[in-house]
């Protein structure tokens, strides 16, 4: 644990705790009567009001759309499985103002659905829980079929031999042992969606507002700290709270599981109900993901006169963006991968020292301890920015000019992601084999690398792909820390965006684009670093 605790006091609670320090404390002391004030406002109420229930119903709207699909890519083998699950996270590592934009050009005036029916459904909750949807429809599918894949069928089998149903079967025995991964699915889903910024700023307009976006406003807009600090700490409390709830039930509920080879559990289509499940499947790949990548790839070629290459050929440019950037857009590619494959070696270093001691039940420290790693998720990106800034710049943490500073933010968005993907399969390798490696003359490390790490390697192999896909997408630290002359993909968007024009709305698109491929050419990478033929992590 030592690493851990250590990575996330300096990089995490330092920072966080020294803005909001700055908020709260003058010269007269702790301010702390700003809290009666604050709460007491009505306005924020409705926001916190509102923060919490879309959160809820993302999150159930999110589940019952994206369980089918996880139990698709678990247990169905069919041709362009590969590709379809690199498709379906590609919006997972959009930065989360591309999301809001590719929904308001299908929702809002002029979109989609408006030119075909005359229907709007921008500035309505509907288009905001949509757009969660699209974003984390990934998380469900890879964080629930990554162990689904591996649980064995024929228990569920021996349960219908003697006379339950297949429905009842399921219910028994199958979902009692997903519970840990839908779980955690759930618990990522609320966090991203708790602290929703971009889609909820964008699709929301003023009439819906999260914690997030009040935050920045009453940050950057209106310049008070105070009541940005004290909603900040209202949102940290708030998620340690759900986090303890999810580790308490969690712990109750996980036991030893019989984990198998996942290419003995993945088969051809059989019977009405499988093959329907697979078009419902490639319907809602369909209509939740492709259609809004689609309207961002037709944008990126929709120039005036006619639809071309002039944006892309304007990324080699620093002098076509005007003052917008000190480098060309396009070198913000290399930069991105650079940082990313950083941030995944911290996260995996991290994550996986914190995963593998929290199996060790070792009382209410190592159990309190998983609730906190997953705070980074819940706290606001822009305090954790604003915090990098005002205390990483002295010796001997004198960070603000070095590179790695992005890659030690991002990391701390991907080390949430390895912990929680890793953590249900290695609290379900039975500790009795440890123990025979042991009694047969096994020193712990070989007995991880014998018998931990055959089971868990392709739990490593997802928590990878998560944390390097999130490190590509990460926004809201990122664009205070980065340099101007070494932008990533996201902040390069962002600014371009940012900037009245058709040239710079056409080129951000055309970033968009380039970012969707490289986390699509990326992931399908990863999808050949497989142990067996089904290709699944």
């Amino acid at each position: 644990m030592a690493v851990p605790v250590a990575f996330f006091a300096l990089f995490f609670a330092y920072p966080v705790a020294a803005i909001v320090a700055r908020g709260l404390k003058t010269e007269d002391g702790w301010q702390f009567a700003r809290f009666g004030e604050v709460l007491g406002r009505a306005d924020l109420l409705d926001v916190l009001w509102f923060t919490t229930w879309q959160a809820f119903a993302s999150t159930a709207l999110t589940l019952l759309i994206a369980l089918p699909g996880a139990y698709v890519f678990a247990r169905l083998d069919f041709p362009g499985k590969q590709l379809l699950r690199a498709v379906v996270t590609v919006p997972f590592v959009l930065p989360t103002v591309v999301v809001g934009t590719a929904f308001l050009a299908l929702l809002g005036r002029g979109g989609l659905l408006d030119e075909l029916w005359g229907v709007r459904l921008d500035t309505t909750v509907w288009a905001i829980l949509l757009a969660h949807v699209f974003f984390n429809y990934a998380v469900v599918v890879r964080t629930v079929g990554g162990l689904w894949s591996q649980l064995d069928p024929r228990q569920e089998e021996a349960a219908r031999v003697l006379g339950a149903g297949r429905f009842a079967a399921w219910r028994r025995v199958t979902l009692p042992a997903l519970a840990p991964a839908v779980a955690a699915a759930a618990l990522m889903v609320f966090l991203f969606t708790f602290t929703s910024f971009g889609v909820v700023q964008i699709l929301g307009g003023p009439a819906y507002s999260t914690l997030e976006v009040e935050i920045y406003r009453q940050t950057a807009q209106l310049l008070d700290l105070p009541t940005a600090a004290v909603l900040t700490l209202v949102q940290f409390v708030a998620v340690g709270a759900i986090l303890a709830v999810h580790a308490r039930t969690v712990r109750r509920r996980e036991t030893a599981l019989r984990l198998v080879d996942p290419a003995q559990t993945s088969h051809r289509p059989r019977g009405t109900g499988q093959w329907t499940l697979l078009g419902a499947l490639l319907l809602t790949v369909l209509l939740l993901i492709l259609l809004p990548l689609g309207v961002l790839v037709e944008r990126s070629f929709d120039q005036p006169g006619g639809h071309g290459f002039a944006y892309y050929r304007a990324l080699g440019s620093a002098e076509a963006s005007g003052s917008t950037f000190l480098v060309a857009p396009l070198e913000a590619i290399g930069n991105s991968l650079q940082y990313a494959l950083a941030a995944t070696g911290i996260s995996l270093v991290v994550g996986g020292l914190a995963a593998a001691a929290l199996t060790r039940r070792a009382g209410r420290l190592v159990r309190g301890f998983d609730a906190l790693l997953m705070l980074p998720l819940g706290v606001s990106a822009v305090t954790v920015g604003f915090g990098f800034l005002i205390t990483l710049d002295e010796p001997p943490l004198d960070l603000r000019t070095s590179w790695i500073l992005v890659p030690l933010a991002q990391a701390l968005v991907g080390v949430p992601f390895v912990v929680r993907t890793m953590l249900p399969v290695l609290r379900a390798v039975d500790a009795r084999l440890r123990e025979a490696a042991a009694v047969l003359g096994a020193s712990p490390l070989r007995a991880w690398r014998e018998v931990d790490l055959p089971l868990v390697r392709r739990a490593l192999l997802v928590a990878a792909g998560f944390a390097f896909a999130v490190s590509l997408g990460e926004f809201g630290a990122t664009v205070f820390i980065a340099r101007p002359d070494r932008p990533t993909l996201p902040v390069a968007v962002a600014r371009l965006l940012g900037r009245s024009g058709e040239l710079n709305y056409g080129q951000a698109m055309a970033l968009s684009t380039i970012l969707m491929l490289v986390c699509a050419v990326s992931l399908l990478l990863l999808e050949h670093i497989r142990t067996d033929r089904s290709g699944e992590f």
